[in-house]
């Protein structure tokens, strides 16, 4: 299983904090099956260029793998002010 956490405006558009996930090979695989499950618009703003992603914690890029009991994490472009 993963744990994919959504945060800030991602959580706000997609009504969603936190999701279970069974375990696929990767981020993208991730995507598409958030999308089949829960609707067109999880592609759509998980895929948008600026969104960041973790693994763990950790800034990874798109073609991460994913292991058993990763945590998976989307957030927003980081704003200061």
């Amino acid at each position: 299983m993963l744990t994919v956490l959504f945060f800030a405006s991602i959580r706000e558009r997609l009504n969603a904090s936190r999701l279970e996930l069974a375990l696929v090979r990767d981020i993208e695989s991730a995507i598409e099956i958030l999308a089949h499950e829960h609707g067109a618009i999880y592609a759509e703003v998980l895929r948008a260029a600026n969104v960041i992603v973790a693994v763990n914690q950790r800034v990874v890029e798109r073609n991460a793998v994913l292991q058993a009991g990763d945590e998976l994490a989307f957030y927003p472009p980081v704003t200061g002010g």
